[in-house]
């Protein structure tokens, strides 16, 4: 599982939706930020950094790549939200209702990378 060794929450005031931005940091060593709190229709979620498509629309750039690492990342990120601001951030996770890793990401084969247990 990962490592995630440090959380950093800038919290946002005054927006609809987004309630805060997130770093974390990994193993001591590697910084992952531009993620965000999202409250949405059924709770709080965690969103990926994404970048703008000359199109509009956004596609995420950094993500999970199994369901279990993102439920992990995702429960340590609202827990330390939950700590640093005092409100309860239910997440789809909580309720039973997680989702599954967006079929629209790249896969690790279309990174060039051998998933796990095949040479």
């Amino acid at each position: 599982m990962i490592n995630v060794t440090d959380i950093r929450i800038n919290k946002v005031e005054g927006d609809e939706k987004l309630r805060a931005f997130i770093s974390i940091v990994i193993d001591d060593c590697f910084l992952v930020g531009d993620m965000r709190v999202v409250e949405g229709e059924d709770g709080y979620f965690v969103a990926m950094p994404s970048k703008r498509k000359r199109d509009g629309s956004y596609k995420d750039i950094a993500y999970p790549l199994s369901q279990e690492v993102r439920e992990s990342l995702e429960q340590q990120i609202l827990t330390a939200y939950e700590a640093a601001t005092g409100h309860r951030a239910i997440s789809l996770i909580d309720k039973g209702e997680a989702s599954t890793v967006r079929p629209d990401l790249l896969s690790v084969e279309e990174f060039g990378f051998t998933p796990k247990g095949t040479v």
